[in-house]
Parts: structure tokens; C-alpha cells; sequence
């Protein structure tokens, strides 16, 4: 006899070691997500901040600021060359103690960022290096901030699955590169779905960035499926009445 799916073990957040962030731009939003008790902090960089029209970089992250206080947050720098990343990195971490500073692995010349990563961290400044897609870059980012402030580095899992491979050996293997690096953090960039926090909760990752129109299916975790199918076939009935569907 096949098992209902009501009886199939559910999942539940209480159970998560993961840390879950908020990835977005949306003020309003984020201030409703630091409500949130399973959210414990926040990244955001150029382009969500584009899409949410925002105009002045600095006023918007200290505002943003003066709202969350309590929890890290990332904000990006957008410079293409190392003299002016290093310094917008440097004028960004003094916005506040919960600041980490993003750099892009390299520059859009494929230059990488370690030289400057590594002046940054034995500075004191606390860094979240983002962008990056191979355990090669691993290595070589976890080399520079090696002995430094606290840091976290980004894989985009989310957009290596783009490309058709499974990224959990990939994250699984620059975990193990990160166990050498005490105060060096996994963030998980870059989910498609709610179901990849459990897919990093899984193999130990210390850090999922997740966007505010995911997090907002958090509270269908453990959710009966009988009832969902019930609430699906609910919604197309709904709709096909309200479109005032017929047949002749």
C-alpha cells in the first residue's frame, strides 16, 4: 500500500542550524524580515539596490542601518579597479559595526581581488567576498583572508545549478577548504528555491542568502501536502469563476 503523503515526514525549520539572510533591496521589506526570528541577517549589492530605484548608495545603507543595527549586513562596493575598491571598502566598513564589506572575487578584467582582500582584512575590515563559482577561487580568496577579521565567502550555488550541475559537491568540498580558516564563513548565493536552505542546512553550510519572495514561502515549511493540493485545486477553481470562464 502506497504511504500519504500526510504521513511522509515533514520538514521543519526548528531543527536548521543555518544562519537564513534576507538578499535584497526593499527597505520595507527588510525591516518586516528582521521580525522574522528565523532571518539573522541581511546582504544586498548594485543591482537589487538598481531594481529598487534607489539613487544614493550611502543615504539608503544608512538609513538601512539605523533600522537593523543588530544584524550583519553586506553592502557592495562598485568599483572596477583596486585603488577605488579599496577605498569605497574602507569608507563602507565605517558605517557601522555590523558592516561587511562585499568584494567581487575579481574585477570585470578577470583581475583577482586578493591583494586587496588581504589588506582589508588584517585592516580589521569585515569582509564578505562574493561572486564566486569554483573551489579554486576558494582557496584562493580563504589564502587572503587567512589570519584576518571575521569574513564570509559567497559561491553562488543558485547559478552554478543554472548551468546543470549539482552544486552540493562543490559547496560540500569549499566547506572543507573553509574548516582550515577559523572565523571564514559559507554563504549559499543565490538559491532558487525554499527548498535549497535544507539542501545547505544538509551538508553543514553556515550561511543561506535568501530573497524576500522565497522567504516569504517560509511559512509553508511542514505544510500538509494533502491540504496543499486541496488549496491548489481551490486557487484554479477560484480564478477560472473570477476570469468567468464558459463553455458552449
Amino acid at each position: 500500500m502506497l504511504q500519504s503523503s500526510s504521513a511522509q515526514s515533514a520538514p521543519s525549520l526548528a531543527g536548521l542550524k543555518i544562519k537564513i539572510f534576507g538578499d535584497g533591496a526593499d527597505k520595507a521589506g527588510i525591516i518586516e524580515l528582521a521580525k522574522n526570528p528565523y532571518v539573522r541577517g541581511f546582504t544586498t549589492n548594485p543591482t537589487l539596490m538598481r531594481k529598487a530605484g534607489i539613487s544614493d548608495y550611502e543615504a539608503f545603507a544608512r538609513d538601512l542601518l539605523t533600522h537593523i543595527p543588530q544584524y550583519p549586513i553586506s553592502f557592495e562596493v562598485f568599483a572596477d579597479d583596486n585603488a577605488e575598491m579599496l577605498r569605497q571598502a574602507k569608507k563602507i566598513a565605517t558605517w557601522g559595526e555590523s558592516v561587511y564589506v562585499k568584494i567581487p572575487v575579481t574585477n570585470t578584467r578577470r583581475e583577482t581581488t586578493a591583494p586587496i582582500v588581504r589588506e582589508l582584512t588584517r585592516g580589521g575590515v569585515k569582509l564578505n567576498i562574493t561572486a564566486l563559482m569554483t573551489v579554486a577561487q576558494v582557496r584562493e580568496v580563504c589564502a587572503a583572508l587567512e589570519g584576518g577579521a571575521p569574513a564570509c565567502v559567497s559561491v553562488f550555488a543558485g547559478r552554478v545549478a543554472d548551468t546543470g550541475r549539482d552544486p552540493i559537491p562543490l559547496m560540500s568540498e569549499a566547506l572543507s577548504v573553509i574548516a582550515n580558516y577559523p572565523g571564514v564563513e559559507l554563504i549559499w548565493a543565490s538559491p532558487r528555491e525554499l527548498l535549497n536552505i535544507f539542501h545547505a542546512n544538509s551538508i553543514g553550510t553556515h550561511i543561506i542568502t535568501v530573497t524576500h519572495d522565497v522567504l516569504g514561502k517560509l511559512n509553508l515549511v511542514g505544510k500538509s501536502l494533502d491540504e496543499y493540493s486541496l488549496d491548489t485545486v481551490k486557487m484554479f477553481h477560484s480564478d477560472a469563476q473570477k476570469a468567468g470562464f464558459s463553455l458552449s
